[in-house]
């Protein structure tokens, strides 16, 4: 899910009926128009108009369910219910991917149990692997616009400075400052995999920490 999509997310919670009736469908699983125009005092109209809203941003699913107890001919229509939907939202400005790094971490950590090697050393080659996993699933028909996708769709922002590319925004920022060593590590290893996905030929990744930017330099050839 990208940024805009986080951003609509979260936005859909911008109306206190909209926000009162997320609240009614985390409280109580599954919710019909009808019991949440009666919890929240609002027209059924009003009640339908936000739980829709809320599913279009893809806070909320449905499912259809006779609510009568009753079935066969004369039971009624299925009501329609509004339940949480398994979508996480997490915006952060800048942006950054915990969620990544966690999973970097955790495959790292699993390889080191399994093949019994060093942590570090099974978080950079986990990094990697998941790098080029992502570098092989970009598209474009150069090698810049592939890069530059990939980049900017993990958190990344550019700024190029003739055949190098700066990282503006480390997407670990808060990890990166704890644990320097194993985060920028691990980072660097995720850019070189992905370089080598995208089959960025000639492209290089580099440690070069400085202020106000990512630890990792992107070199074009």
């Amino acid at each position: 899910m990208d940024l805009e999509q986080q951003v609509a997310g979260v936005a859909a919670l911008d109306h206190d009926v909209s926000r009162a009736a997320y609240r009614l469908v985390l409280a109580e699983g599954w919710v019909s128009r009808d019991r949440a125009a009666e919890a929240l005092g609002v027209a059924r109209s009003v009640a339908a108009f936000h739980l829709d809203k809320l599913l279009d941003a893809g806070l909320l699913t449905t499912r259809y369910e006779r609510t009568s107890g009753r079935s066969g001919p004369g039971a009624g229509r299925p009501a329609k219910l509004y339940g949480r939907s398994d979508a996480e939202f997490d915006v952060s400005l800048p942006p950054r991917r915990y969620d990544l790094a966690s999973a970097l971490l955790a495959r790292g950590v699993e390889r080191a149990r399994e093949e019994r090697e060093p942590v570090e050393q099974a978080v950079a080659r986990a990094a990697t692997d998941a790098g080029v996993e992502a570098g092989q699933a970009c598209h474009g028909r150069s090698a810049s616009t592939r890069v530059t996708g990939l980049l900017e769709g993990h958190g990344y922002a550019l700024r190029r400075r003739g055949k190098e590319t700066a990282l503006l925004n480390c997407p670990f920022h808060k990890l990166a400052q704890e644990h320097r060593d194993l985060v920028c590590g691990m980072n660097l290893c995720f850019l070189r995999g992905a370089l080598e996905g995208t089959a960025a030929d000639g492209w290089q990744a580099r440690l070069a920490p400085e202020p106000g930017y990512c630890c990792v330099r992107l070199d074009a050839p």
